[in-house]
């Protein structure tokens, strides 16, 4: 079998470069595996990239790289300032507690590396979400975090009771959707992928989706199907309103 490459260009210009990143792929070199900065640098020649955020490991999708120290500072400012619209897109098999709605609440470290979803305010994540059934006996979740804690999106889908399918840390038990009789060790990927981006640059307001290509259900035709009604994430109708793109 072929190994997947571990990114696709989606757009690059002289301030910033567009990736779709592969899952299963750190941001950093993890022993002699070069992080995924490294790799497109490297890949397209530039003499310099910087994240201007970043994904989990497990986590494909849209990710941001500033190609120089003064683009850098202005987009991570926008990320800062709240000014940048994220959505993501997650498989579950387990039904949540609600199938939409705001999940707020301070995230705790425990002692073994998680984190968990806390009842205090003191410096809340805040998410939206939003889901659909696929009649294949998964959820579909649609997710927009307005804060960007560690683990936050895979804390608040455990926290509905709707772990994400394949993540090695939080989802627990035994799955018929998981490979490997149903073993954890068996799937092929969490199913977490940074669906859509939105930010103000240089006058104008950028945005893209790009759904998920890696990975066997995120591949069905239930689930595609499922997809391509929420190819405008932004205009789902969020209690909040689209903080960027202008309404047609």
């Amino acid at each position: 079998m072929l190994a997947c490459p571990p990114f696709s260009l989606v757009t690059a210009n002289d301030d910033f470069v567009l990736i779709d990143k592969a899952p299963s792929i750190d941001m950093h070199q993890r022993g002699e595996q070069p992080g995924i900065v490294t790799q497109v640098r490297e890949a397209l020649g530039f003499d310099e990239l910087y994240p201007v955020h970043r994904l989990d490991s497990m986590t494909s999708g849209l990710l941001l790289l500033a190609r120089h120290r003064a683009a850098n500072q202005a987009l991570s400012g926008l990320f800062r300032e709240r000014r940048v619209e994220k959505y993501y897109v997650a498989l579950s098999d387990r039904k949540p507690s609600r199938k939409q709605g705001r999940v707020v609440g301070d995230l705790l470290k425990s002692r073994d590396g998680s984190w968990k979803l806390a009842k205090t305010m003191e410096n809340p994540s805040v998410t939206r979400f939003l889901s659909q059934g696929t009649g294949l006996g998964l959820r579909l979740f649609l997710l927009r975090p307005f804060t960007g804690k560690t683990h936050q999106l895979r804390v608040v889908m455990r926290s509905l009771g709707a772990p994400i399918l394949g993540d090695p840390r939080y989802y627990s038990g035994t799955s018929p959707y998981l490979a490997g009789e149903g073993t954890l060790s068996g799937a092929d990927r969490g199913y977490l992928h940074a669906f859509g981006l939105v930010f103000p640059w240089q006058g104008e307001v950028l945005h893209w989706v790009v759904p998920p290509t890696q990975g066997r259900l995120f591949n069905e035709p239930a689930v595609r199907t499922s997809l391509e009604a929420w190819s405008q994430p932004w205009s789902q109708g969020w209690p909040e309103g689209s903080l960027l793109v202008p309404k047609p």
